[in-house]
């Protein structure tokens, strides 16, 4: 294919693509109409060859909106009749409500043969064995209403498999925010450039596997368009976990500094030390209460643990540290923003979270060299936002304002998380990730990533290259950890798939 699947675009972009693909390169736009639904169509028969029921599978309901979603699946309608499936298709809009390429493809249906009805009412639910949503694409801004919503919810009541064309009707391709109501479908097939929207939010809930086809369109077209994002890929990971020399010691792998751990909360610190040491950190110190300093390594005595009372105590450990990472269990005494206020003072490399971040909400900061790795919620009071909610409505735009508000690489988690910083020519780079899963939703599970991300700063990795490559490892040692169940994993669980994950010589 002339476009590589880990780049993302926003939907403005895409449809320039589009247009560059018909007006630059001549392709009719009924060309790469045609071209989609062929693709759609072989997504089709992986469907049914996937179901072990090739000889069942034959009575596919299409439903077809207006536009070029509607156009592909009048199109796919008729490649699939002339398959020989028994094909129902209903049309949420009359064909003179059409315009352009999708009334040339209704026409064509209705002239191959092919029949539409203008409502449900004449189904029966149970009648087919598989669904296609072609009935809207990306353009859509505003909430679903009308026919078009109660389509989408007729199409959720069914008990059989579902293929979204182009991206699953109701949700928004740049945000993956749901627009009142989508379709939840078991499979989608993006057409063109993959939509960031599909990566995070809700949309994990609705897209199901995702394939991706660029229709053919010549390489020089993408390359004229800078990517909005791109997927934190296994290959990208690989790249910067460089092989060790034979003669490697200890000092050249860095020396992490973790500062958390207030009274009652000592387990953070012990978790995030692990994973700094799992993922291949030469030294991990800890500095933490002094009531838990003796027995903290019990469990971990490789871990060198330090009672600290006072941010004067620090100073000696800041001077042996290479990274530090600070908030796993850290409160929000006086204790923890003493700390907090020491460690601001420092030029190391810093990664904050928790209530480091809280903590930095109340006096904002920027400092530059340093990692933010806020969760919705925290997001949103570094932010001065009102809630989460407003943080979810646009990932890319809130992690994009965290950079620009402190100056820093910001790590915004959730499902599909982001990664984004700022280049030397000032244009924001977003990584995401489009692994993990929602037994990873427990406690811990930050404290975890904090000592991921920064056991490879201190190995010489750059900032972003920890933070999306910590990320990742992350999210895939998660779904690894999750392969014996979701509910009930642990963040410790995560520790053995850190170890494995982080070889280079790990086939994965």
């Amino acid at each position: 294919m002339a476009a590589k699947a880990d780049r993302l675009f926003r939907t403005d972009q895409v449809r320039e693509l589009d247009h560059r693909a018909i007006f630059d390169s001549g392709i009719p736009g009924y060309e790469l109409m045609q071209r989609a639904a062929a693709a759609a169509f072989k997504c089709l028969q992986a469907m049914v060859m996937e179901s072990g029921q090739e000889t069942l599978l034959k009575r596919v309901l299409i439903v077809c909106g207006g536009g070029n979603n509607g156009g592909d699946g009048y199109v796919l309608a008729r490649l699939a009749r002339e398959a020989g499936m028994q094909v129902t298709l209903v049309a949420l809009l009359p064909e003179s409500g059409l315009k352009g390429d999708a009334y040339t493809a209704c026409r064509d249906w209705h002239n191959a043969g092919g029949k539409s009805l203008e409502a449900f009412n004449q189904i029966r639910i149970g009648q087919f064995d598989l669904i296609v949503d072609a009935i809207l694409g990306t353009g859509l801004q505003r909430e679903v209403t009308g026919n078009f919503r109660k389509a989408i919810t007729w199409i959720n009541a069914q008990n059989c498999p579902v293929l979204a064309l182009d991206i699953p009707s109701g949700l928004n391709g740049n945000t993956g925010k749901v627009l009142g109501a989508a379709v939840k479908a078991s499979k989608t097939i993006s057409f063109v450039g993959l939509k960031q929207g599909l990566f995070t939010a809700e949309a994990g809930d609705y897209c199901g596997s995702i394939e991706y086809n660029d229709l053919a369109i010549p390489a020089d077209v993408f390359e004229r368009t800078v990517p909005a994002a791109h997927l934190i890929t296994a290959p990208y990971v690989k790249s910067v976990l460089k092989a060790r020399s034979s003669n490697a010691h200890k000092g050249q792998f860095g020396h992490v500094l973790i500062i958390g751990g207030d009274y009652g909360m000592s387990g953070a610190v012990q978790m995030a030390g692990s994973a700094a040491l799992r993922v291949g950190a030469g030294l991990v110190s800890i500095a933490t209460r002094y009531a838990h300093a003796a027995y903290l390594n019990v469990a971990r005595p490789e871990l060198m643990c330090h009672g600290v009372e006072d941010a004067g105590a620090l100073e000696q450990l800041l001077q042996k540290a290479t990274v530090i990472a600070i908030g796993p269990g850290l409160g929000k005494s006086d204790w923890g923003r003493q700390m907090l206020a020491k460690v601001l003072e420092s030029r190391l490399p810093l990664v904050v979270d928790a209530d480091g971040l809280n903590l930095l909400a109340e006096e904002p900061a920027q400092r530059g060299n340093w990692i933010l790795t806020p969760h919705p919620g925290e997001a949103a009071k570094l932010l001065a936002r009102n809630g989460s909610a407003e943080i979810q409505a646009d990932r890319f735009a809130a992690v994009s304002e965290l950079v620009h508000s402190y100056h820093a690489t910001a790590v915004l988690k959730g499902a599909g998380s982001l990664v984004a910083d700022m280049s030397d020519s000032g244009k924001y780079l977003t990584g995401v990730c489009n692994l993990g899963n929602p037994g990873m939703a427990s406690a811990g599970m930050g404290d975890v990533l904090t000592g991921t991300i920064a056991g490879l700063v201190a190995q010489r990795l750059s900032l972003s290259e920890a933070a999306r490559a910590g990320v990742w490892l992350h999210a895939y040692a998660g779904d690894l950890a999750a392969k014996t169940g979701q509910r009930g994993m642990l963040a410790s669980d995560l520790l053995p798939f850190l170890r494995v994950l982080v070889n280079p010589d790990v086939q994965y």
